[in-house]
C-alpha cells in the first residue's frame, strides 16, 4: 500500500512514496498521451482513402482531421482547470472513456458525417487527458522524482507524434485505414486498466467559482489562432476564411487577459508570467514545436517528390529526430542537475539550432537522405534536452491548485506552435520555391511554366507531360525547392537564435532540475 505525504488531505494530491506505485502512474499517463497525440497526425496518411470511402470532398476530409485538433487546442484549458477541480482520476478515466468509444464510432463510421462527429468526440476525449496526464505527474511526484517523470512524459510528447504516424501509415499500406484506430483504442484500454488500481482520486480545494467568461474567451481564441494558422499557407492570410477567425481570436485573447486580471478567481492568472519560469518555458516551447512543425512540413515534400519515396519511408525518415528527441528528453533531467535547467535550455537550444543550420547549408537533391541526417539528428538531440525543462519550469511557475491549468497551458503552447510554424515556415517555402524558379523556366510553354510555377508536386505532374521541356521543369522544380527550403530553414535559424538569447536574459534561475516558481512553488 503506497504511502502518502503527511500533508495531504481527502481533496489535495497525495505524494505517492511507493516506487512501484509511480512507475504505473507513469505507465498509465503516458500510455493514455500516446494515444492522444498519435491521433493528431494519424488521419494525414489516409485522406486518398477518406475522400474514397466517404465520397468527400478535399475540403470535408480536411476537416475530418483538423476538427480533432481544433477542439482539443480549444478545451485544453478549461478542462485542465476542471481536472483540478472536479479530481484528476475521474476526469482522466471519464475521458479515457469517451476517447476510446469515440475511436470505436471512427472505425466503423459508416458516413463522413458519423466520422467528423467521432473526430469531435474524440477531440474533446482528449482534451480531457491531455492535461490531466502531467498534472498528475507534477502533483503526486516528490520533488526528486518530477524531473525523471517530466522527461520521460515529455518524450512522449515529443515523439510519439512520429511514431504515430509511422505506425498509422504502416497500417494503411498494410490493411486499411480503419484499422489505424486499433492503436489509440487499444492504447486507451491499456491506460484505463493500469489507471484504475494506480493514478490517485485527488483534487485541489476550489477557491472560488469556475471562471466562465475565461474558458469561454480562451475557446474563441484557441478555435481562431488554430484554425487561422492551419488554413493560412493555403489560402493566405489576407483571405476572410482565415481573416474573421484571426480577428475573433485577437479579441477574444484581450478580453481574456482583461478579465483575468481582474477576476478574483482567474482561469490562469496572467500575472503569473511575470516570473522567468512561465515566460521562458512557454517561449521556449513555442518556438521550438513551430520550428519543428515547419521543418516537418518541408521534409514531407523532399523525401516523396524530390527523392520519390513513399509515405511510409518518408516516414520513416523522420524517426532518427524523434527517438532522439525522446531518448534526450529522458537524459535531460540528469543534464539540468548538474548544469542547472537555464543551462541546459540553452545548450539544447544550441544544438537544436545548429541542426537547424545543417539542414539548411547541406541540404541538395543529390546528396539525398545523407544531406539532412545530420540536421536531423541535431535537432532530434538538441530539442529533447530543451523540452523536458521548460515543461518543468511551466508546471512549477504555477500554485499547486493550478496544475491542471499549468499543464493545459504547456499543451496548449505545444499545438499553436506547430500550427505557427508551419504556416509562417510553410509560407516562407512557397515564397521561396516561386521566386527562384521563374528564372529557370525560359523557355518553357507559359501555360507549363504556370502550373510548374505552383508548387514542386505541380511540376512533378506537368514534366509527366511536357515533352522536351520535362526534364528543365524538373530541374528548376528541385533547384527552386531547394531554394525555398533555404530561405524558410535559415528564418528559422534566426529566431532561433533570438530565443537562445531570450533564454539566456530571461530563463529559471533556479539552480537544479527541481524548478521553483519566484512566487508559489510547488511543496
Amino acid at each position: 500500500m503506497a504511502s502518502t505525504s503527511p500533508a495531504a488531505t481527502a481533496d489535495t494530491a497525495p505524494v505517492i512514496d511507493d516506487p512501484r506505485r509511480r512507475r504505473a502512474i507513469l505507465w498509465a499517463v503516458c500510455i493514455a498521451l500516446m494515444a492522444v497525440v498519435a491521433s493528431v497526425s494519424g488521419l494525414n496518411v489516409a485522406q486518398p482513402q477518406l475522400a474514397t470511402t466517404f465520397d468527400a470532398s478535399q475540403g470535408q476530409v480536411l476537416w475530418i482531421i483538423n476538427t480533432y485538433t481544433l477542439t482539443l487546442a480549444a478545451l485544453l484549458l478549461p478542462l485542465g482547470a476542471a481536472g483540478d477541480r472536479l479530481g484528476r482520476k475521474p476526469v482522466l478515466t471519464a475521458g479515457l472513456a469517451v476517447f476510446g468509444l469515440a475511436n470505436i464510432a471512427a472505425a466503423i463510421a459508416p458516413t463522413a458525417e458519423i466520422m467528423l462527429t467521432a473526430r469531435l468526440l474524440s477531440g474533446i476525449g482528449a482534451a480531457m487527458i491531455m492535461p490531466v496526464t502531467l498534472s498528475v505527474i507534477t502533483s503526486s511526484f516528490p520533488d526528486k522524482e518530477r524531473s525523471k517523470a517530466i522527461g520521460m512524459w515529455t518524450a512522449v510528447a515529443g515523439g510519439g507524434g512520429i511514431l504515430g504516424m509511422y505506425l498509422s501509415a504502416l497500417l494503411v499500406d498494410l490493411v486499411t485505414w480503419r484499422w489505424l484506430f486499433a492503436l489509440p483504442i487499444a492504447l486507451t484500454l491499456a491506460s484505463v486498466l493500469i489507471s484504475v488500481s494506480s493514478v490517485p482520486n485527488s483534487r485541489e480545494p476550489s477557491p472560488g467559482r469556475f471562471d466562465l467568461l475565461g474558458a469561454l474567451t480562451s475557446i474563441i481564441a484557441a478555435v481562431g489562432f488554430t484554425y487561422a494558422l492551419h488554413e493560412a499557407p493555403s489560402l493566405g492570410w489576407t483571405d476572410p476564411v482565415v481573416l474573421v477567425p484571426l480577428i475573433a481570436a485577437v479579441n477574444a485573447t484581450i478580453v481574456f487577459v482583461l478579465w483575468e486580471l481582474r477576476t478574483p478567481f482567474p482561469l490562469l492568472d496572467i500575472r503569473h508570467f511575470r516570473t522567468r519560469g512561465l515566460s521562458s518555458g512557454t517561449t521556449l516551447l513555442l518556438v521550438l514545436f513551430g520550428v519543428q512543425g515547419g521543418v516537418s512540413l518541408v521534409l514531407y515534400p523532399f523525401f516523396q517528390v524530390v527523392l520519390g519515396w513513399s509515405g511510409l519511408l518518408a516516414t520513416l525518415g523522420l524517426m532518427p529526430m524523434a527517438l532522439l528527441m525522446m531518448l534526450a528528453s529522458g537524459l535531460a533531467p540528469r543534464l539540468a542537475a548538474r548544469i542547472d535547467a537555464r543551462a541546459s535550455m540553452v545548450t539544447g537550444l544550441s544544438i537544436a539550432t545548429g541542426g537547424l543550420a545543417l539542414m539548411a547549408s547541406l541540404v541538395s537533391a543529390s546528396g539525398g537522405y545523407l544531406s539532412v541526417l545530420p540536421g536531423l539528428i541535431a535537432m532530434g538531440l538538441g530539442a529533447g534536452l530543451a523540452m523536458t525543462p521548460s515543461t518543468e519550469a511551466i508546471t512549477s511557475s504555477l500554485p499547486r491548485e493550478q496544475q491542471g491549468v499549468a499543464s493545459a497551458l504547456n499543451d496548449l503552447t505545444r499545438e499553436l506552435g506547430a500550427a505557427l510554424g508551419i504556416a509562417l515556415l510553410g509560407g516562407l517555402l512557397v515564397a521561396g520555391y516561386q521566386s527562384a524558379i521563374s528564372s529557370r523556366l525560359t523557355g518553357v510553354p507559359a501555360d507549363l511554366a504556370d502550373t510548374a510555377s505552383e508548387g514542386i508536386a505541380n511540376a512533378t505532374a506537368v514534366s509527366l507531360e511536357a515533352g522536351e521541356h520535362a526534364e528543365q521543369i524538373l530541374t528548376a522544380a528541385q533547384d527552386a525547392f531547394i531554394a525555398g527550403w533555404q530561405h524558410a530553414m535559415w528564418a528559422g535559424v534566426a529566431v532561433m537564435a533570438v530565443l537562445v538569447l531570450f533564454i539566456i536574459l530571461r530563463g529559471p534561475k533556479a539552480s537544479s532540475a527541481s524548478i521553483s516558481s519566484d512566487k508559489n512553488p510547488l511543496p
